[in-house]
């Protein structure tokens, strides 16, 4: 419990820390949010110690440099009497570039030793950045390349797609037609079903013969063809016989029989004939 308190006090004097003379937003104050808030106060101490750490190193070195500045100028007035305040306004322009130049190329210092391997660094680093900007622009044209097959492709599949619509419409058109040409015929078909049966049932009160209906005669019709079918053998057989020259009362006898077999085939052709036209 004795922690607990603890850490919402550290919390709490944290908060304050931090918004200083601004409200603190309004927050729940459980186990959860305090062990939150507990957390993020000590990462946030570790952070400002780190960052406080880096301010002093960075002061320390500030320091040096100046006294190493100091200590340089001071030799150099010792030596050749030289104060950079005695430069002209050229020489100052000159002297910044150099000292700008230094800073850029992160040399220790301004001699020509720190200057040409830091120019030649410079100088790879520019041609390995060429040499990387041929590579981009080169698969950069391929991209293209690629983007612009992409695009006539998809063009392409469009124009098929609107085709294939087209044709879908045309079709479908042809499709409802015929469900339509379909339920037609088959309106009609039910109307002439139901007006032959009627037909039927009304001859069948007057009493008309059942061998006469609709069945009846297509049934003696095909009989018909196929008894027409028959007689063809039987006269080429009797046309057989009469070509026959030898033994005359025999061929009487066979064209006799072969005559009384046609006239009874073609009497019952006609008297199916007759039924079929009354």
């Amino acid at each position: 419990m004795e922690a607990r308190e603890e850490k919402e006090a550290q919390v709490a004097a944290w908060l304050k820390k931090i918004f200083g003379d601004h409200p603190i937003p309004q927050y729940e104050v459980n186990p959860r949010t305090t062990e939150i808030l507990y957390h993020l106060s000590e990462r946030n101490k570790v952070r400002d110690r780190d960052v406080h750490l880096v301010i002093e190193d960075l002061k320390q070195k500030a320091s040096e440099y100046e006294s190493e500045a100091k200590h340089l100028q001071d030799l150099l007035m010792e030596s050749v009497n030289f104060s950079p305040a005695n430069l002209s306004s050229t020489g100052s322009r000159y002297l910044n570039a150099l000292v700008d130049s230094a800073v850029a190329l992160e040399t220790k210092d301004t001699s020509l030793a720190s200057f040409i391997p830091a120019v030649n660094d410079l100088t790879s680093d520019l041609f390995r950045t060429k040499s990387k900007n041929e590579e981009i622009k080169l698969e950069l044209g391929k991209l293209e390349k690629n983007l612009t097959a992409t695009l006539v492709l998809e063009k392409c599949l469009q124009e098929d797609l609107k085709k294939a619509e087209l044709h879908l419409s045309t079709e479908r058109a042809k499709v409802d037609n015929r469900l339509q040409n379909m339920d037609f015929l088959k309106a009609k078909s039910e109307e002439f079903r139901f007006g032959i049966k009627a037909a039927e049932e009304q001859l069948s009160a007057r009493g008309m013969d059942a061998s006469l209906s609709h069945q009846s005669l297509l049934a003696l019709s095909e009989k018909l063809a196929e008894l027409k079918q028959q007689t063809v053998p039987l006269k080429k057989k009797l046309e057989s016989y009469l070509d026959l020259m030898p033994n005359p009362s025999l061929a009487q006898v066979k064209i006799e029989e072969a005559k009384r077999e046609l006239d009874t085939i073609e009497a019952e052709l006609t008297k199916k004939v007759d039924m079929m036209e009354l």
